[in-house]
Parts: structure tokens; sequence; C-alpha cells
């Protein structure tokens, strides 16, 4: 591929055939004896273009409904071959093989199968592609003499090389050939994932995950590291990733992170709820009849902590809660969806970032992911509520309906908080968090105090069990009328004859909720 005299042929067989027709065009314009099959030379010659077909190259037709018909040595010979190595020159003479000098394939549309509601089996396997990948893999590791496309994005700037120096470059020949095999190795992460989930192999000996490019972030956690966000095809589509951006500034990655801790918690609740995020921990959480309702209880919840917060809501902002979000400062707001006057209140701040997310979607729990270094933990996504709870009440008093409403709100939030944590909560909203302690008690305590005097009568929730009576010591100490936690401590019966000396109604879950 050093001289023009040698880029003369061009193989193009694509199922995204943007721009396919303008690109064959220009290539036969330079020079280039275009080869193609099937929906690409069909469309190709529709268009007045000279088209040579692939089975006239190989001498032999398409076989197997089309699964075999580039799977040949005459056109992997003219994909293989290195073009500056004489030896192999003479065998492609000898053989009577031409080489090939562009390459523009892209694959049968896979993801877009699977994604179709009620897709079979079969359906699946065929959009598998193998003739497709096998070019662009040959074409990819003989990039020193070949230039293979996989994305019509990239036509451009190989016909501008074409036509300023008669071939491209070995530069841009080489970032071409690493998107090919980001391509491909995408294409068959996405297959082994929907193999291994079709054969019901839940601890695979190798996973692969690919993800795709959404945004470039200024930086990351802080200012000296690096970042970016990348969205995984088909996943959940009640994400920030798919959120729809309608006013503000760009996301940063914080932004990212604590958005999305907020979704997380405000999808637990079905009546209209507002949830306050800070750091990845709720620092108010409030329910009502309304947007504007839960909002004023998140509020008052923790008014000092809400500043420079993000706030998630399950219904509508409409004019009302606006004009109370307005005045505050808030980094982000996410809801459903906004009412055109919330829209003309609240883009008068011209930073504040306005996120829509559709709350109709019900996607089934995602694996997580966490990085370590050198390696990654995959788990389950805690998906248990409050529902799923098999619920006993140890303690000679029982709560009342007040109480268990109560109980309810703060063991919804506490999933969400940071280990060791603790909330206090009445049946409306939170009055106290305690996240991330290294004992339970200093949790419990950190929560009862932002609670102040509201922790009389209110409920407390803590994300495991008590290793000891001290935290039903403490919230006895502040009023605390009933308490919730997991139970299946060693000493439960420390903490029972405790709650049962103060009064204290105690529910069991069975169901911890650590959060690392």
């Amino acid at each position: 591929m050093e001289g023009a005299a040698r880029m003369k042929r061009a193989l193009i067989s694509v199922s995204d055939k943007s721009g396919v027709v303008d690109f064959a065009k220009e290539l036969i314009d330079l020079g280039f004896e275009i080869l193609s099959t099937g929906g690409t030379k069909k469309m190709l010659e529709e268009n007045n273009l000279a088209v040579t077909a692939v089975d006239e190259v190989t001498g032999f037709p398409e076989i197997l409904e089309g699964r075999v018909k580039t799977l040949h040595p005459f056109i992997h010979g003219g994909l293989l071959a290195k073009k500056n190595d004489p030896s192999h020159m003479a065998q492609l003479e000898e053989q009577g093989i031409k080489g090939i000098d562009v390459v523009c394939v892209n694959l049968y549309p896979f993801q877009k199968t699977i994604e179709k509601p009620g897709v079979t089996v079969e359906d699946a396997i065929e959009n598998i592609d193998i003739g497709g990948p096998a070019m662009l893999r040959a074409s990819a590791k003989n990039h020193e003499s070949v230039a293979v496309i996989v994305d019509a994005t990239d036509y451009g700037q190989v016909l501008n090389e074409l036509r300023s120096n008669g071939n491209v470059s070995l530069e841009t020949r080489r970032k071409l050939a690493a998107k090919v095999y980001r391509h491909t190795a995408s294409y068959d992460a996405l297959i082994a994932e929907y193999m291994t989930n079709l054969a019901g192999e839940e601890q695979p000996e190798r996973v692969t995950f690919t993800y795709e490019l959404k945004q470039s972030l200024r930086y990351g956690e802080n200012p000296h590291q690096k970042a970016t966000f990348y969205e995984k095809p088909l996943g959940s589509k009640f994400s920030i990733a798919r959120a729809e951006q309608l006013h503000g500034k760009e996301l940063s990655f914080n932004n990212i992170r604590d958005a999305d801790a907020a979704l997380q918690i405000v999808k637990e609740f079905g009546e209209p709820a507002a949830v306050a995020v800070k750091h990845m921990n709720p620092c108010g959480v409030g329910t009502g009849e309304n947007a504007a309702d839960a909002f004023s209880k998140a509020y008052e919840a923790d008014p000092t902590s809400i500043f420079g917060g993000i706030i998630a809501f399950n219904r509508e902002v409409d004019g009302s809660a606006a004009n109370i979000l307005k005045e505050i400062f808030l980094e982000i707001i996410i809801a459903p969806s906004f009412t055109e006057e919330a829209l003309n209140i609240l883009t008068t701040k011209k930073n504040i970032r306005l996120l829509t997310i559709s709350f109709d979607e019900k996607n089934a729990p995602e694996k997580v992911l966490t990085s370590i270094e050198g390696g990654l933990l995959l788990q389950d996504q805690d998906a248990l509520g409050f529902d799923d709870a098999e619920l006993t009440i140890p303690t000679k008093r029982k709560p009342s309906e007040e109480e268990m409403e109560a109980l309810k709100l703060a063991w919804k939030v506490v999933k969400h908080v940071k280990s060791n944590a603790i909330v206090v909560a009445d049946e409306a909203m939170t009055l106290g968090v305690g996240a991330g302690q290294m004992n339970r008690v200093g949790a419990a305590k950190i929560a009862i105090e932002q609670a102040g005097e509201r922790a009389r009568g209110a409920v407390l929730a803590s994300d495991a069990f008590f290793p000891m009576s001290d935290t039903v010591e403490e919230a006895a100490k502040a009023g605390i009328a009933a308490i919730i936690q997991p139970g299946g401590s060693i000493r439960d019966e420390d903490s029972i004859k405790a709650a049962d000396e103060h009064g204290i109604a105690m529910v069991f879950t069975g169901v911890r909720h650590f959060k690392h």
C-alpha cells in the first residue's frame, strides 16, 4: 500500500448502508474495482455503480442460505497477503488471486435482533455473523497492506487521504484496525453474554463486558483524574446513561454517580417521593401528595446538606414544585417529566441540570461490577425490597400502623446508605441519616443527633443486625418508638430484652443490606 497503483480493489459488504453508495462512487472515481455481495451489491447496482460479485471472484456460489460466501482463499488470500513481501505476492500470482486494498464491512445486527421483544433463539443465532468478523480480523491483522473500515464515520477520512496522497497512511490504517478489533470484541461479548445466559451458566470461567462511549468527562472524582462515561448496550433503560438532559451544564463524574444513587433510592417508592443525595448518600427523603409536598419534606429533613445536592422525583415536576426548587442551589433535578411551566421557571437558572428518565421501563436487575486493582468483583444487584422480607416481631410491643409505615420508609432508605448505616424517620420523611461509620452505634448517634427532638416517637432502621444492645440503648435515650433491623446476631436476645425494657417495638426482616 505504498503507492496509488496498488489501491485498486475494495470489498464492500455492510448491514449499515448509510453513506455507502457515495463512498463506493468516490472509490470508483479513484480507480477502484468494487467487490460486493448480497444486499450491498444490489443497492450499489440500483444506483448504477459497476460491481463485481464475490462469487465471480471465488468461482463458487453462495451456499447454506448465505452462511458461506466470502470464506474462500480468493477472498482471504487477497486480504492477508503482505504486499511488501515478494513471496506473498508471488503466491498470489501463482494461484491467480488478486489483492484487496480497502475493506468496508460491518456486521449482522445481532444487538438489534436480540433487543426485539419475543425474539426466537433461531433468529438470534442466524444473526451471528461469521464471514464479516473473519474478513475484518484478517484485514485488521494485515493493516500494513489493507485499509479496513467498520464505521461509516470513517469514510470521509479514508477518501480524503486517497484523494490527497493516493493511499491511506499507516497511522490511519492502524487506528482503523484498532477500531475493528474493538468492534469485533464488543460484538463477540454480546454474543457470549447471550449464549451464556441461554446455557444457564452463572459463573463462567471468563466474562467479557462491552460498553459504548457516551461522553468524555472533564475529569473524574478529582481534577487530576481522567474519566470517561460509557453506556452498556442492552442495559437498563431506567438509568442515568439513558437520561435525556433538557438543560444545564455537562454532567461531571461525581454528578453521574450521585444521580445514579438518587435514582436507585427513588425507584423504591410507589407514592410520590423526592430524594436528595450528597456524596452517594441520601441526606433527605420525603413522601407526600405530589412532587412539591414530597420535596418540602426532603428539604426539611436536612436543609443544610441539601445545598448543592442532587434531587430525584418519581413524579412530574410542576410549577408549584419548581417555585420551591428554584430557591435552592441544586446541581441536578431528575424526574419522569417537567411541565412547561416548571421548565420556564427552572431554566432561568443557567447551570442546573434537568434530566428526564422513563419510570415506565421495567428491567430485570443487572449484575453489579466493582473494580479492584487487578481484578473485578461481580454480584447480583441488591433488588430485595421491603415486600420481599419475611417480617417477624420478637418484642412484646408490636408497632402501630403509623409506626409500620415509618419503618417501611426507613428500611427502603437505609438499604441505600453506606454501611454502617442508620436511618431515623417518621411515616413521611427521613429525620436523620448516619452513614459510613466504623461502628453501628456511631452511625446511630449521628442519625439521632441530626433528628434532634424529632426522634421522639420516630423509628430507626439499621442496614445490618445489632451485635450488642448499645444501639437500642441510644435509641431509647432519644425516644425512638420502633426499630427495624435484619436480626440474626448471636446476641439478638440482648437487643430484644433492651427493647422490651424501654417499650420499643422491634421488627426483624431477615434481610441485610450492606453497602460498601
